[in-house]
C-alpha cells in the first residue's frame, strides 16, 4: 500500500463543517462487525452559485443534522438534487427520499437498480448528468475500474464518482481514496496510520480490471485529475478530511504508487493472458481520454 504521511483535520461526527466557500462536509458513524468497529461515511453539501444545494451522497441524519441542513437550505427548499456517487453508499437513500421528496435524485446504476421506488432524474453513467452543474460542479469516473456493474458486490468497492467544486477547491470521493483521521481498527489491522493517504486495499484485488493496461489506465486518469483540478482539500469516505495541501498528497501518493501498478500490471498479464475482461462489465465507457468525449 503506498502511504504518505500527513496531518489530517479532525472533524467531529454529526457536525456541519464548512470545507471552504460554499462546501460542507458531514462526518458520520457507520458500524460494521456487529457494531464492533466503526469506519465511519460521510457527506457533503455544495451551495451552487443560484443559491441552490446539491446533497453529494447522503448519509443516515439525526436530528441535530437535519435541522442544520433544514436551516441552511430553507427547509429543503432550495436541495436541487440529491446525489450518490459510490454504487454502495445506498443505505441512507431510502430515508433521505422520504424526508426530502420534492427534489432530484441523481444516482450510479446500481442505485438505480436497487430504489426503483424512487423516481430517479438520471444515472452518473450518463455523460449529460456528470457535465449537468458544470463548470461549478465536476464529475469524472475513474478509469481502468468497472462502474456500472461492480463484481464481485461483497469485495469491489473501489470506484466512486471524484466530484470537483472549484470555488472551494474542494473534492469529494468515496473510498477510492483514503486518508487517515485516527483510522479504525479495521483499517489499522491492514497497516493504515494516522494521518496517512493510501488507495484502497481492493486495488489490488477486484477493485480495477484484471487486465495488463487497467492498472496504467488508472494512473493517467488521476494525472489528468491532478492537472485538470486545481484542488487543495479532499474529503474521503470512511476516513477523513485533509484541508490544504490535498494535490500535492495525492501527487505524491500517484508517484509512489507507481512500484504498485507495474506489479499488477505483471500479475494481470500472467493469471490473464488473454486479457480479458470478465464477463457483464463495461469497459469502455469511462476509459482515460474519453471522459464525456
Amino acid at each position: 500500500m503506498s502511504v504518505t504521511k500527513s496531518d489530517p483535520v479532525h472533524i467531529d461526527k454529526n457536525v456541519l463543517y464548512e470545507i471552504g466557500p460554499n462546501f460542507w462536509n458531514i462526518r458520520v458513524n457507520f458500524k460494521m462487525l456487529a457494531g464492533l468497529i466503526d469506519i465511519g461515511s460521510h457527506m457533503s453539501l455544495i451551495r451552487l452559485n443560484n443559491g441552490k444545494f446539491l446533497i453529494i451522497n447522503p448519509v443516515i441524519l439525526n436530528d441535530q443534522i437535519r435541522n442544520e441542513i433544514n436551516r441552511l437550505t430553507d427547509n429543503g427548499k432550495n436541495i436541487q438534487a440529491v446525489i450518490g456517487v459510490h454504487p454502495f453508499h445506498t443505505l441512507a437513500f431510502q430515508t433521505f427520499y422520504e424526508t426530502y421528496p420534492n427534489v432530484e435524485y441523481y444516482g450510479t446504476p446500481r442505485h438505480l437498480r436497487r430504489f426503483t421506488q424512487i423516481p430517479w432524474n438520471g444515472s452518473l453513467d450518463d455523460c449529460n448528468v456528470r457535465k449537468k452543474w458544470e463548470p461549478e460542479v465536476e464529475m469524472r469516473i475513474p478509469a481502468g475500474a468497472e462502474f456500472i456493474n461492480p463484481l464481485p458486490e461483497s469485495s469491489n468497492h473501489f470506484v466512486s464518482v471524484f466530484v470537483f467544486h472549484r470555488l472551494s477547491h474542494t473534492i469529494h470521493v468515496d473510498d477510492t481514496i483514503i486518508y487517515g483521521d485516527h483510522p479504525s481498527f479495521l483499517l489499522k489491522l491492514i497497516g493504515f496510520k494516522h494521518g496517512t493517504m493510501a488507495f484502497h486495499p481492493s486495488i489490488k484485488g477486484p477493485g480495477l480490471y484484471p487486465t495488463v493496461d487497467a492498472p496504467f489506465e488508472f494512473r493517467d486518469w488521476m494525472k489528468n485529475i491532478l492537472k485538470d483540478w486545481p484542488f487543495d482539500n479532499i474529503c474521503c469516505a470512511h476516513s477523513g478530511v485533509k484541508i490544504g495541501g490535498a494535490h500535492q498528497l495525492v501527487a505524491e501518493l500517484v508517484n509512489q504508487a507507481e512500484p504498485l501498478f507495474n506489479k499488477l500490471s505483471e500479475k494481470n498479464r500472467k493469471k490473464n493472458p488473454n486479457n480479458e475482461i470478465p464477463p457483464g462489465n463495461h469497459p469502455n465507457m469511462n476509459v482515460s481520454g474519453d471522459e464525456c468525449g
